[in-house]
């Protein structure tokens, strides 16, 4: 093996991806214990490492020399096999930095909050020092040295202008959760979360919701790997290629995301434009028939809208964990500011918006039996589809010409 990713649970990694995109070169993930580590770390079996959660300080002591940043910071990422002699690096801080930078999240004499103390929290606190960062404390779930717990941070420190994420709190298969209620931070600036699966995180959510810089961790994983493949290779490599290889993910990895009145064509579209983008596609009301075992009309009349809204729900909490696929939704998925958040996590949402009077009614609809009906009920949902729309797209004319709408919307949203 020469180069490739340890971890103790690498069944989510990007990694073998994005080193495999920026050099001519095999990339392996590498599960271990912790049992594990010892043996292979002695064995030295491989030309250059990544390591990653959560051994970035339990292979300290196997390095024969450490780099002067990996060494301040007490953690390392990157490791490099020369004659049988271990280098130590930590590119999380430079991955890091370009994140802040590139995001425009200006930490210069501001107070910063950091949730969590583990080594990607080192590097992240030897980022602020290097920015130029004011007063800057380290949040922990319980008492430890040079830590502050949630409990005093949210007694002493609501006026924290930036807050960052290092924690795996809001990270797959936990993406409900969220580290910490940015409600109680009123003069917040900016955030960024070193987790990248999903591609927004419900802390990142919670940052765009009130119109502040927002990073996810995907660009840092990016930019990190770019400069580790600069020291396993000893080579410069574009800074170039960290927006384009993170572009190229998030078209790979990115759901489109289709919302709109009932008979605004999202299905038609959206299968359409699943063809052209070569992405399965996904009806979410076919996905509650399958669940509920009969007509949504039926259910309705049955249940009541309270039960629908339930299983369509449910339906989308299975969908937002996944990834690279169109999803048309039903027209009242608005009404719930929850099913947003779940379809964001992984997606992009364009409101395909169309004329009240070319709406179709009736055809099962239990909600829009006519036009007068699908009329009211547009106005109703109207100032939901403008909250949860992050791009537009009209389908008043042409097929072709709603289509067309519909890719430059996501792509404009993937820049």
């Amino acid at each position: 093996m020469r180069y490739g990713l340890i971890g103790e649970k690498l069944g989510h990694s990007f990694s073998k991806i994005i080193h495999e995109k920026l050099a001519d070169y095999t990339y392996d993930l590498i599960p271990l214990s912790k049992e594990e580590l010892h043996d292979f770390m002695l064995e030295k079996k491989f030309t250059a490492l990544n390591v990653t959660i959560p051994y970035k300080e339990a292979v300290l002591p196997y390095l024969d020399e450490i780099d002067r940043h990996a060494k301040a910071i007490g953690a390392v990422n990157t490791i490099v096999n020369r004659q049988g002699r271990l280098y130590g690096y930590n590119t999380d801080f430079f991955g890091f930095r370009y994140l802040l930078e590139h995001n425009g999240i200006d930490v210069r004499g501001k107070k910063v909050l950091v949730l969590g103390k583990g080594g990607a929290a080192k590097a992240v606190l030897a980022v602020l020092a290097d920015l130029g960062a004011g007063e800057t404390h380290t949040v922990y779930y319980k008492n430890a040295p040079d830590t502050i717990t949630y409990e005093d941070c949210y007694r002493h420190h609501t006026d924290a202008q930036i807050i960052l994420n290092t924690t795996p709190v809001g990270m797959y298969p936990r993406a409900d959760d969220c580290p910490i209620d940015l409600n109680c931070f009123p003069k917040l600036e900016g955030i960024a979360d070193v987790v990248y699966n999903p591609l927004r995180t419900q802390f990142v959510l919670e940052g765009e919701k009130r119109g502040i810089p927002a990073a996810g961790g995907l660009e840092m994983l990016v930019a990190q790997a770019k400069f580790a493949a600069e020291i396993f290779l000893d080579t410069t490599l574009p800074n170039g290629c960290i927006e384009e290889i993170t572009r190229e993910l998030q078209r790979e990895r990115s759901n489109l995301v289709l919302i709109g009145m009932s008979g605004c064509g999202k299905s038609t579209l959206g299968k359409l434009a699943a063809e052209h983008l070569q992405k399965p596609f996904v009806d979410t009301d076919e996905e509650i028939v399958k669940k509920i075992g009969m007509p949504i009309a039926e259910y309705f009349e049955k249940e009541g809208e309270t039960a629908f809204r339930q299983v369509e729900t449910e339906v989308l909490h299975a969908l937002s964990t996944e990834n690279n696929l169109v999803i048309s939704t039903g027209g009242g998925v608005v009404k719930n500011p929850l099913n947003i958040d779940l379809l964001k996590r992984n997606g992009r949402m364009i409101w395909l918006k169309r004329e009240v009077s070319l709406l179709e009614s009736g055809n099962g609809r239990p909600l829009a039996p006519d036009a007068a009906a699908a009329e009211k009920l547009y106005q109703e949902r109207l100032p939901l589809y403008i909250a949860a729309a992050e791009a537009i797209a009209e389908n008043n004319g042409t097929t072709t010409d709603g289509l067309c709408q519909i890719l430059r919307a996501y792509e404009k949203l993937l820049q």
